[in-house]
């Protein structure tokens, strides 16, 4: 006779209509559930017969000094932000435990996972989970690359409007003033980016020309993007743009692709200035011109702040300054006859 499965967190949450990571914070004694759906919970596992597991409350009852990193791996960036924290964590004396977000994977179920892990902290890379919930988990929380100015919950993140300043600065230095941005659509980062870049052309007198592109973090947005901005520019009476500031590296490698098989010359035709200065950037082949987010410093402060919070230290909120990487997709406009230059 098969025996029958022990009752887990999840079928807890079930039962008592809540989510499994509340019912993690009430099986814990930590703060952030209300009496009454700590009664709910409590009464829930009592019902199934619900018993803690013993090594994860052996776990849990002495230092674990391991910080629980949650990434999303079809993000090349924050892998490398990853193999960053394990280096900052290592020198601050602490573990990293990881997991990984995607397609099929949520954020709270990645979340869940490293509570159940034991770890004593938690950074969470460009998160999505509302603040007020990641301030109930009753752990210190560090938000990297997302910024949030005030709350329970710490944030590292990249001054992203100096990143697209210092882009906009290299294209007006090299003589353009017809640039377009494709934006990250609903991507973390994104609303910052776009207004930065729309005060920068309010700025300079070119509001006029100033036209944003709905994108977002991969290939494929940009290369829908750099269609659509073609297609914009073969409009009657249109002056194409000479340059684009484009969301992130990933989304510019889509915008390179559709330039390039249109016939479009990158930097001739085009100047093209992406944002991460990731390993993708620095291929031979793309030598793309990025803002470039000081991912060791990120990392380095990330922990500092992690750290500090489990010591009882107050909750931080850091900026990191960005910087220009140079490459091979930015140059000066052609010389244009009236109307701008033929685009295909």
């Amino acid at each position: 006779m098969a025996a029958t499965p022990r009752p887990t967190m999840t079928d807890v949450a079930a039962a008592a209509g809540v989510s499994r990571a509340l019912v993690s914070i009430v099986i814990r004694g930590a703060t952030g559930a209300s009496e009454a759906t700590r009664a709910r919970v409590l009464a829930a596992a009592a019902d199934l017969g619900y018993r803690r597991d013993t090594r994860a409350r052996l776990l849990r009852s002495s230092r674990t000094a391991m910080l629980g990193v949650a990434f999303n791996v079809t993000e090349p960036y924050q892998a490398e932000l990853v193999e960053l924290l394990y280096e900052a964590a290592e020198l601050a004396g602490y573990g990293i435990t990881l997991s990984a977000t995607g397609p099929r994977r949520s954020e709270q179920q990645a979340i869940e996972s490293l509570l159940d892990l034991g770890a004593e902290a938690l950074i969470l890379l460009s998160p999505e989970t509302p603040e007020e919930v990641l301030a109930a988990l009753g752990l210190p929380v560090v938000s990297l690359l997302h910024p949030l100015r005030a709350g329970a919950v710490g944030s590292v993140s990249t001054d992203e409007a100096a990143g697209i300043s210092l882009a906009m600065e290299h294209l007006r230095s090299l003589g353009h003033h017809r640039i377009a941005h494709i934006d990250g659509g609903s991507a973390v980062g994104s609303a910052a980016r776009r207004q930065a870049y729309l005060e920068f052309m309010h700025l300079q007198g070119w509001g006029p020309s100033a036209a944003v592109v709905s994108g977002g973090p991969s290939e494929a947005d940009g290369s829908r993007a750099a269609r659509e901005l073609l297609d914009g520019a073969r409009r009657p009476g249109a002056e194409p743009h000479t340059a684009v500031v484009v969301f992130n590296d990933r989304c510019a490698l889509g915008v390179l692709d559709v330039f390039g098989k249109t016939g479009l010359s990158v930097p001739g035709d085009i100047s093209v200035v992406g944002y991460d200065n990731s390993r993708l950037a620095r291929l031979g082949h793309i030598n793309l011109t990025s803002i470039g987010q000081d991912g060791a410093q990120l990392a380095a402060r990330a922990v500092q702040a992690a750290v500090s919070r489990i010591d009882g230290g107050p909750v931080v909120h850091e900026v990191v300054a960005p910087y220009l990487e140079p490459g091979g997709t930015t140059a000066a406009p052609q010389c244009e006859p009236p109307g701008g230059p033929a685009i295909p």
